[in-house]
């Protein structure tokens, strides 16, 4: 007898997207970033590329409405709209090199990425060059560039704004709000290249409702004076999925 399916996936898959969802939504809600991280090294297998970077992009729109308010009142303005700009002119070339790797190799890259950046923050590796306009949208470039081939805008704004001297409550918005208007220009360009199917679309709008509700606990959890467990919760959380969600393991 077949397994009856939902939305194209099985109870056992459909079981790991909704963990997945709702752990990246509490990464995401007490640490500004995360989503991504957690989401995509589970839901990759599952959903192929574009099929987990589209149900990624519609969940994320609403995991982070909760905190939205509170991180627009401390963000810098202008250098929010730097590292989208930047974003925005790369990022069709990080899409246009995603249709050019196999499946395995975005999995790889992936987990990867996701270990790598945990290895920098985890040895305190810092960005201590001046910093202007240019290299802030240049970051976005970048941040544009890993977004399109392996679906982590993440880590190239977080290593930088966690090296910067600012408020723990300015990099933290900073990031929820440059990874949240990524969503919109992450869509916009995969409904241009035709990669936005309604199943898929609609996973993604039920795996919103675990995102949300995890955004706003984790939003409730932080507390600026436990920075450091916030992160290492974070980091432990990430490590964990990078490491179960590669190829090695089938």
């Amino acid at each position: 007898m077949s397994t009856p399916d939902f939305l194209g996936q099985s109870p056992g898959g459909l079981a790991i997207l909704l963990i997945a969802a709702f752990m990246a939504g509490i990464v995401r809600g007490f640490s500004g970033f995360g989503t991504a991280l957690v989401f995509l090294p589970l839901a990759a297998p599952l959903l192929g590329p574009f099929g987990a970077l589209l149900a990624l992009t519609i969940m994320d729109v609403f995991g982070p409405l909760p905190n939205l308010r509170r991180a627009w009142k401390v963000v810098d303005k202008g250098d929010l709209a730097r590292l989208l700009l930047g974003c925005a002119a790369v990022l069709p070339l990080g899409l246009w090199l995603l249709t050019r790797v196999e499946p395995e190799v975005f999995r790889y890259a992936v987990c990867f990425l996701s270990l790598s950046m945990l290895v920098i923050l985890t040895l305190g590796l810092r960005f201590t060059g001046r910093v202007g306009r240019t290299m802030v949208a240049a970051i976005g470039g970048a941040a544009g560039l890993l977004g399109g081939v392996a679906g982590l805008p993440g880590p190239a704004v977080i290593l930088f704004y966690m090296s910067r001297p600012l408020p723990v409550e300015v990099i933290r918005a900073t990031i929820l709000l440059f990874l949240f208007g990524f969503d919109f220009l992450l869509f916009g360009y995969l409904s241009g290249m035709g990669r936005v199917s309604s199943h898929v679309f609609l996973l993604g709008l039920v795996l919103a409702v675990p995102n949300l509700l995890g955004n706003w606990l984790g939003g409730r959890m932080f507390n600026p004076e436990k920075e450091k467990l916030y992160r290492m919760a974070a980091y432990v959380v990430i490590a964990f999925t990078a490491l179960f969600g590669l190829p090695l393991w089938g």
